[in-house]
């Protein structure tokens, strides 16, 4: 079933936006356009959303938007760059306004030493252009969502995959990582296997909560635990702390009679960011938003607060990284 933002339920929980002057990269936000499975998302709509909280910079990631239709398949996937750079051009005509910094794209990292020439149009497509996002996310279990239904379970070890991945090394460009908990144990064999490749891991490694998974939280999140420890101990991985709100991880916000407060949001999953920023250090995390996906659960203002006062015990300078510094570092945006 298509996933949907509606205004008036979110309406129901309004809060004042928190530390209005603080700094804030974005490093996680899609667009949408109108017809598909997901919330249509423009840059009218991220500007109304990152006005409130003085978001400065963003990070586009992929999401399979804008590809060309005409060409070699191989270099369709660079058609979202070169869409994203459209809109990126439209915003940096009023530099008030929320810029779009940076853009991750996608391509088969399976096609090994040949996905050079990809990336290398990539990046002749756009200065904004760096990294890859190459979806992982599987499961067996039917009432999890997939990666446009591919069995992509093996994703990472795969031999052609990590034979591209060197090249995206090679290239200085970084590799972003979305999956399931059950997947970060492969996750951590591709990262052992390219220390030279830097990598993100997205949404915290969505812990699942849904399907056979669902009424296993306590369970679940000693294993996610164990993993991310394991994660942690590689200095080429980072993480984006966010994500939790999407449907698969089984919080429910989406079919609630009402969104989540901040203290709400705080109360279900502070242990899962605190945790995370524990292991891996300030210098190695990043406040995201996914949106849209995520404003299917909750304000872009709601969002933010918790995450500013769950950095709140935290010093100025390790929040200073976890709300700017480690996207601006990873993403090579200053």
């Amino acid at each position: 079933m298509p996933m949907t933002v509606r205004p008036e339920w979110l309406a129901q929980v309004s809060e004042a936006a928190l530390e209005p002057a603080r700094r804030v990269i974005d490093p996680h936000h899609h667009f949408f356009v109108p017809g598909g499975p997901f919330p249509a998302y423009d840059l009218p709509a991220l500007h109304a959303d990152t006005a409130l909280h003085g978001v400065r910079k963003t990070v586009y990631l992929q999401c399979g938007e804008g590809y060309r239709r005409t060409g070699p398949d191989a270099l369709r996937c660079v058609g979202e760059t070169e869409w994203v750079t459209g809109i990126a051009a439209v915003a940096a005509q009023n530099p008030a306004d929320t810029q779009i910094a940076g853009i991750v794209g996608t391509c088969e990292l399976r096609a090994g030493a040949a996905v050079r020439g990809v990336l290398e149009a990539h990046r002749a497509a756009s200065p904004l252009f760096r990294g890859i996002r190459q979806l992982a996310a599987w499961d067996a279990d039917p009432a999890v969502r997939s990666s446009a239904g591919l069995d992509n379970a093996a994703l990472y070890d795969d031999a052609a995959f990590r034979a591209g991945a060197k090249v995206l090394a090679s290239m200085g460009l970084s590799l972003d990582c979305y999956h399931y908990h059950p997947q970060n144990a492969s996750l951590l064999r591709l990262a052992r296997a390219l220390p030279e490749l830097p990598m993100v891991l997205d949404h915290l490694g969505t812990p699942l909560g849904i399907g056979s998974y669902a009424g296993r939280r306590a369970e679940i999140f000693t294993q996610w635990q164990r993993d991310l420890a394991a994660l942690a101990r590689c200095p080429n991985v980072y993480i984006k702390l966010g994500g939790l709100a999407m449907p698969w991880t089984g919080f429910g916000y989406d079919v609630a009679a009402r969104p989540p407060t901040s203290d709400e949001l705080i109360a279900d999953q502070g242990d899962y960011y605190h945790y995370a920023i524990e292991q891996f250090g300030p210098a190695r995390c990043m406040f995201e938003s996914n949106f849209p996906v995520d404003k299917c659960a909750l304000s872009y203002t709601v969002l933010w607060n918790a995450f500013k006062k769950m950095a709140a015990r935290y010093s100025e300078a390790e929040r200073d990284l976890m709300f700017w510094g480690t996207a601006a570092a990873f993403y090579r945006l200053e």
